[in-house]
């Protein structure tokens, strides 16, 4: 009777363990203290597949999500842009200042993303006015709700004005995670997603972004050796 019980219990049991690994993803900070940090220093991920913007804010000496935004579209597929008029959606690592946000975009507000970057230029891919911005249409950028870009805009605007200098942008084809990985290993990407691995587990790790550089055309994720020259962040070129 005992190893019965033991059966029935463990059967009640093991659907909780599924929700609570589901549910380990970050939950949002309460919305009082949401609205508090208008102005605070910002950082931005976007995972294609779960089509998801996660927007976080500084607190203290972590990052904290605000919210989740959900990306009405994106075209392309997953994989880097590698080619102007391709229509895919860049992945990597970017960087936002204040001459890159657009209120009057074409599509309602946006954010460029600055494609290509110095990664982007060593590989020789081209293209040009990558952004996220709202009206949810996609030729190679990330569409958004006209609502969820008015406050991703908002809190970008907010932080640049109030000193933050340049605002990281990390963009993934999906969660990192190894199983994530695992399951993409046959694809043509796999070693260019390696390269980008390394700064998602780092801000899983330590809530604090990424320092990236390029060396040699490859991603470099919180060097430890820095040479005498200053390292290069991941710099931008198109802020038109």
């Amino acid at each position: 009777m005992q190893k019965i019980a033991l059966s029935i219990a463990m059967l009640f049991f093991l659907p909780s363990v599924v929700v609570t690994s589901v549910a380990s993803e970050p939950a949002p900070i309460a919305k009082e203290l949401k609205q508090q940090l208008l102005g605070s220093p910002i950082y931005i991920q976007i995972f294609k597949e779960e089509r998801i913007l996660e927007l976080y804010a500084k607190v203290g000496n972590e990052y904290r999500l605000l919210d989740h935004y959900p990306i009405c579209k994106y075209s392309g597929g997953l994989g880097p842009k590698r080619v102007e008029g391709d229509l895919k959606s860049p992945e990597g690592f970017y960087q936002v200042d204040l001459r890159q946000l657009k209120p009057d975009s074409h599509y309602y507000k946006a954010i460029n993303i600055g494609f290509p970057n110095e990664y982007d230029r060593a590989q020789g891919y081209s293209g040009r006015y990558l952004m996220i911005h709202g009206e949810c249409v996609s030729v190679g950028c990330y569409a958004m709700t006209n609502n969820y870009i008015d406050e991703i805009y908002r809190y970008a605007e907010a932080a640049l004005r109030n000193g933050q200098t340049k605002i990281d942008l990390a963009i993934y084809p999906f969660r990192m995670t190894e199983t994530n990985m695992q399951r993409h290993r046959n694809s043509t990407y796999n070693s260019f997603w390696r390269q980008l691995q390394p700064g998602y587990a780092y801000f899983n790790q330590n809530y604090q972004p990424p320092l990236i550089t390029v060396n040699n055309g490859q991603y470099v994720v919180n060097p430890s050796v820095i040479s005498s020259e200053k390292p290069s962040r991941y710099a931008f070129t198109q802020t038109k």
